[in-house]
């Protein structure tokens, strides 16, 4: 038999990899202090090649800004009793990017998610951790497309950004044509 591996790396399959940032430094500003967004966030940001989250946005490449950071548990079904049988999670992020003299790249998007779960009160402790594990994976998720965001901005959004004295020392790609393309 050949193994499966082997295979999958003769047709170029691999796993998805986090997004390559052309910039290396970020600063994430507006969580509240435990978010589990801005863990989410940092864990992402860090697990792509040569990215840093910093404190001060004039270390940083970029800053993103939290608008609104939400994580909600709503009961969606009852029964006759009163007793809770389906929960709704709610994750939101409202954020926008911006340079680190205050001019905005990626203007507010909001990001919604909400997964359905079963509850039932005799499983409680089972159901809470389910839980906790689902809002994980949607923290995870919606990282993941902010990263994905932040991967479309380049050395020349920046550069654009940036006031006069600074875009001399910005890096500006050559143009279409020249010998530097070539």
């Amino acid at each position: 038999m050949i193994p499966v591996a082997g295979l999958l790396g003769g047709c170029g399959f691999q796993l998805r990899q986090p997004p390559e940032l052309q910039l290396k430094r970020v600063q994430l500003t507006g969580f509240e202090r435990h978010s589990a967004q801005a863990a989410a966030l940092q864990r992402a940001l860090r697990a792509s090649p040569g990215v840093e989250v910093v404190d001060s946005a004039p270390q940083a490449d970029l800053v993103l800004q939290s608008l609104r950071d939400v994580e909600e548990r709503v009961a969606s079904s009852t029964t006759a009793a009163g007793q809770v049988r389906e929960l709704m999670l709610k994750v939101r992020l409202r954020f926008r990017v911006l340079s680190p003299t205050g001019r905005e790249l990626i203007a507010p998007t909001e990001l919604n998610l909400q997964r359905d779960m079963t509850y039932n009160e005799t499983s409680a402790l089972a159901k809470e951790h389910e839980a906790t594990t689902l809002l994980r994976a949607m923290h995870d998720d919606i990282a993941q497309q902010v990263l994905r965001r932040l991967a479309t901005l380049g050395p020349v959004p920046i550069a654009a950004a940036l006031p006069a004295s600074d875009s001399a020392s910005a890096p500006v790609p050559a143009p279409a044509g020249t010998a530097a393309s070539r």
